[in-house]
């Protein structure tokens, strides 16, 4: 007779199956389409993340409907490695995210980010030049400081200095606040004679739009922000999984154990 935790690992084995075929054609697609260095980069681990969803969820159809015990065991071997793969990266993306905060300013609606308050880890991702040029490609292409600037052309500078800037925007679109630049409009600035601060970020801003402050250690900063931020949303849903996959595991075991019974109860 077939049992229900047969049944159940097939059947969210079938849904997975189906999940992974979108995946591998929309990574196909990015890397035949793609035109700008973040989407020819995300194209390899979007299809390789489909193609391990396809062939897990074969094993765990085959394994668990036709009784395969042997398939059955590499899908829960498989779900074994993911579970402690998972719950890892959950604790690193807590440990390197602990550190690191925005600079409140004086008369400021945002604030400054400073690269050294960072996990050294984090830190050293963004140093590295290679990283941080196509970082530095994605930002320019979503138009990062251009949105930016037409949302506050209109801005006086009190005005301006009252807008709640995010990291990216703080970091990447506008000159440190102690650099003392002239302000004109949200990316145009006037470079004082000489600069009185020993911030590197001073004589690195630019006032063309695909430099700005793309090589800022504020806008690297800016980014570890916003990272961190997105790391902790996703280490909470990485825990929610945890607990899904564990379930789905708990499950599996079983359906493992009811193959095995039926496998010795056929021999005898």
């Amino acid at each position: 007779m077939v049992r229900c935790s047969n049944n159940l690992i097939g059947i969210l084995n079938v849904l997975t199956f189906f999940l992974s075929i979108p995946i591998i054609i929309g990574g196909v697609w990015l890397r035949n389409q793609g035109d700008s260095e973040c989407e020819k980069f995300l194209d390899t681990p979007v299809i390789v993340l489909g193609v391990f969803l396809l062939l897990v969820s074969i094993a765990g159809i085959v394994g668990a409907f036709c009784r395969v015990s042997w398939l059955l065991w590499i899908y829960l071997l498989v779900m074994f490695l993911l579970i402690v793969i998972l719950f890892s990266f959950t604790i690193f993306a807590f440990v390197v995210t602990n550190k690191g905060a925005g600079k409140v300013l004086s008369d400021r609606g945002y604030k400054e980010y400073r690269l050294g308050d960072y996990s050294n880890w984090l830190q050293k991702r963004v140093n590295s030049t290679k990283n941080w040029n196509k970082i530095k490609s994605c930002l320019i292409d979503a138009k990062v400081c251009s949105s930016f600037s037409d949302k506050y052309v209109k801005d006086t500078v009190t005005e301006f200095y009252k807008e709640n800037l995010n990291a990216l925007q703080s970091g990447c679109c506008k000159p440190a606040d102690e650099c003392n630049f002239t302000y004109v409009s949200p990316t145009q600035w006037t470079a004082p004679a000489t600069f009185n601060s020993s911030n590197p970020d001073c004589s690195a801003w630019g006032n063309d739009a695909t430099t700005l402050c793309f090589n800022c250690q504020s806008c690297k900063a800016g980014l570890l922000d916003n990272l961190k931020s997105d790391w902790k949303k996703v280490a909470v849903v990485n825990i929610i999984f945890l607990i899904v996959l564990i379930i789905v595991y708990s499950v599996g075991c079983c359906a493992f154990r009811n193959n095995r019974r039926d496998n010795d109860y056929w021999k005898r």
